[in-house]
C-alpha cells in the first residue's frame, strides 16, 4: 500500500508540472501575438510584418506539437493516476478487511457455535426419539400376534420416561428455529463480505443507499457494538442512486470505524455506559444526504482544517494511515460530485454529512392528441 500512495504523490507532482509546462507555452504564444500586434500598430514596413508574421508562424506551429505532445502525456498521466487510486482504494479496502478480520470471525463464529450445539443436540433426540419408535413398534407386533403386550408395554412406558418426550416436543421446534437464524445470520455476513471487497466496476449503477449503509455496518459490527448502539434512521422514499457501491460502502465503513474509535476514545475507563452512532438518510434538495453521528469528543479545533489530508491522523502508530477520510473525500468529491463536510461539538461528537446528487426525473412526454 505504501508503494502505490507513493506512485499517486509521484503522478500528481508530474501532473503539476506537465500543467505548467502547458502554461508557460502558452503565455509564449501570446507574448508573440503582442509583439505582431505591436509592430501594426506601428506602422512598420511591410516587408517586417510579413518577416514577423512568417517567425510566428514558424513558432505557433512547432509550439502546437508541443502543446499536443504535452496534453497527450497529461492523460496518459491522468489516467496512470484513476489507475493508481482504484488501485490505492482497493488496497485500503482489503487493509481493512484485515483489520476487521478477527471481529468478522467472531461475527461468524458465534451463530456457527450455537448452530453446532443444536444439531448436536437434535442428533441425541433423534436416537431417543427412535428408541420411542421401536419401543411402539414391539407393542404393535405383540398386539397383532394376539401376544400379551404386558412386557411391551412397560418397555414402551420406561422409554417414554426416559426419553423426556414432553421436554423434546418443546425444544426441537426451539432448536430448528435458532439454527435456521444462526445460518441465516452467517449467510449474511458472508453476503455483506463478498460485496463489500468485491472491486467496483468502472460504471456507476443506481444503487439503493440503505441496502450498503445495512451492509458496511454488518461488517464492521464487531469495532463498534461493545462501545456503541447504533441506530438506523432512513427516509425509505429515497430513489436509488447512481453511484460506484463498493466505493461508497468503503466510505461508510471509514466512517463508523471512526465513530466508534472516538466513542471508544472518550469513554471513562472502566465505563460500562455505551455511546452511540447514528446514521441517517433524507433527500436535501437535488441531493441526497447521509449523516453519519457518534457522541465522541469532538473534533480538536486545530486538527479541523487538516482532517481530510492524505496521511493526517491523530491516531497512534499502527492504529491508523491517514488515509482513511482522505479517501473519503476523494470517492464523493472527485468520483461522485458529491460533498463531504463536518459537523462538531467538543465533548458531544462529530456528524459527518454526505451529499450525493440525487437522480434526475425523467420528464414524461405530453402525449400528441390526434383527430380522427
Amino acid at each position: 500500500m505504501t508503494d502505490l500512495l507513493n506512485d499517486q504523490t509521484a503522478l500528481q507532482q508530474r501532473i503539476v508540472q506537465l500543467e505548467a509546462k502547458l502554461a508557460a507555452k502558452d503565455r509564449t504564444i501570446e507574448a508573440l501575438m503582442r509583439r505582431v500586434e505591436d509592430r501594426l500598430a506601428e506602422r512598420t514596413s511591410s516587408f517586417l510584418v510579413l518577416e514577423q508574421s512568417l517567425a510566428l508562424e514558424h513558432v505557433v506551429t512547432n509550439k502546437t506539437a508541443d502543446l499536443v505532445d504535452q496534453k497527450a502525456r497529461l492523460a496518459k498521466a491522468l489516467d496512470e493516476l484513476r489507475q493508481t487510486q482504484a488501485k490505492l482504494l482497493q488496497a485500503q479496502k482489503l487493509e481493512a478487511i484485515g483489520q476487521l478480520a478477527a471481529g468478522i470471525a467472531h461475527e461468524v463464529n458465534t451463530p456457527s457455535q450455537y448452530v453446532t450445539d443444536n444439531v448436536t443436540f437434535l442428533q441425541r433426540a433423534f436416537v431417543k426419539l427412535g428408541a420411542v419408535i421401536t419401543a411402539h413398534a414391539q407393542v404393535s407386533d405383540a398386539a397383532r400376534q394376539s401376544r400379551d403386550c404386558g412386557e411391551a408395554l412397560r418397555g414402551l412406558d420406561a422409554t417414554l420416561k426416559s426419553s423426556k418426550l414432553d421436554y423434546l416436543q418443546q425444544q426441537i421446534p426451539r432448536a430448528i428455529q435458532q439454527s435456521l437464524e444462526g445460518l441465516g445470520q452467517v449467510s449474511s455476513i458472508v453476503k455483506a463480505m463478498k460485496e463489500f471487497s468485491h472491486p467496483s466496476g468502472g460504471e456507476k449503477q443506481p444503487v439503493d443507499l440503505h441496502d450498503v449503509i445495512e451492509s458496511t455496518t454488518l461488517v464492521a459490527k464487531n469495532e463498534w457494538k461493545y462501545v456503541a448502539d447504533l441506530e438506523l434512521s432512513f427516509d425509505w422514499t429515497l430513489p436509488p442512486v447512481l453511484v460506484l457501491r463498493n466505493e461508497l460502502s468503503q466510505v461508510f465503513l471509514n466512517l463508523i470505524v471512526n465513530a466508534a474509535h472516538a466513542i471508544a476514545g472518550n469513554m471513562p475507563e472502566g465505563s460500562t455506559e455505551k455511546g452511540k452512532i447514528t446514521i441517517s438518510t433524507r433527500a436535501a434538495g437535488d441531493s441526497v444526504e447521509i449523516r453519519v453521528t457518534d457522541t465522541g469528543g469532538g473534533i480538536p479545533t486545530a486538527v479541523q482544517p487538516h482532517i481530510f489530508e492524505p496521511f493526517f491522523t491523530t491516531k497512534e502508530v499502527g492504529k491508523g494511515t491517514g488515509q482513511g477520510l482522505a479517501i473519503c473525500y476523494s470517492v464523493i468529491v472527485e468520483r461522485h460530485q458529491g460533498n463531504i463536510a463536518f459537523e462538531t461539538e467538543a465533548g458531544r461528537g462529530t456528524t459527518f454529512v454526505i451529499r450525493l446528487p440525487a437522480p434526475q426525473e425523467e420528464t414524461a412526454t405530453p402525449a400528441v392528441e390526434v383527430s380522427a
